[in-house]
């Protein structure tokens, strides 16, 4: 198989996994501000195709927000893939360098706190999607 339609395949495929999760995905930075400064609680998964990010990351994303609390928007962008997009939404993440896979919290526009890698990589889904979810205790109303 050629290898770039197999980084293609994997790529499509990591997209699906968010999306299908209930994720928009902001592909450029426009989209990006639009979505980040909104009002209320903003989720970003910082998407990868690396295997952290497919057996942990995007796991622990689309089973996290099935809470009594949650974010009122889900958003991602994807490292490596959408370049712009990922550098614009990094801007938010002030205090905080590149790290992907990741989740960033936002509360009208504003970080309030991250899941850098080094809290991905190593750990289980159940585990990251624990933190997440203490995040939302913290920060979101009951749905």
């Amino acid at each position: 198989m050629d290898f770039n339609m197999f980084m293609n395949d994997v790529v499509d495929a990591a997209r699906k996994d968010i999306r299908e999760a209930g994720y928009q995905e902001l592909k450029d930075p426009e989209t990006v501000d639009e979505a980040l400064n909104r009002e209320g609680t903003t989720l970003v998964m910082v998407n990868s195709t690396c295997g952290c990010a497919g057996g942990v990351a995007r796991p622990a994303a689309a089973n996290a927000i099935h809470y009594d609390k949650r974010p009122n928007h889900l958003v991602t962008v994807f490292a490596g893939q959408d370049p712009e997009a990922t550098e614009k939404a990094r801007e938010y993440f002030e205090g905080y360098p590149p790290s992907s896979p990741s989740f960033a919290f936002l509360k009208d526009g504003k970080i309030v706190s991250m899941i850098e890698r080094h809290d991905i990589e190593g750990h289980s889904a159940m585990d990251v999607m624990g933190k997440l979810q203490q995040i939302f205790d913290e920060h979101c109303k009951e749905v």
